[in-house]
């Protein structure tokens, strides 16, 4: 599975953006997703996580500023950053996995994606 990160952008504090997450040639519909994101000089973290079921669990850090979501046809995922703030300031990353666990639960960690996109990054200014 070949995924694809999109939507960075360079923005002000308290901007919003959208990133997507799709699939080459394929949906969504059998995977859990997430996103993670690694800033300069720091180990990559967890952001958000949508099981296969469509429930979603976030970071302490972003919860309540960014969404999670699935399109109905299932080709993308999407993640609503709204409120941006400095420290979100990284290359985000989308993962998906088959991991049985991801049905009804959203994934947290990294080791449970099987398959990575490439990163989009994401610059908060003044």
């Amino acid at each position: 599975v070949q995924l694809q990160a999109s939507g960075g952008g360079q923005v002000q504090a308290g901007d919003s953006l959208r990133l997507s997450c799709t699939a080459s040639g394929r949906t969504l519909s059998g995977y859990g997703m997430g996103w993670f994101r690694q800033a300069p000089g720091k180990e990559r973290e967890f952001v958000s996580a949508l099981s296969r079921r469509d429930y979603a669990y976030y970071a302490d850090s972003v919860r309540g500023r960014f969404t999670v979501s699935r399109d109905n046809a299932k080709t993308t995922v999407y993640l609503q950053m709204n409120s941006l703030k400095h420290d979100d300031a990284a290359v985000y990353y989308c993962a998906a996995t088959t991991d049985a666990a991801a049905i009804d639960l959203p994934l947290r960690r990294a080791g449970s994606y099987d398959y990575w996109g490439q990163g989009t990054q994401v610059t908060v200014s003044s």
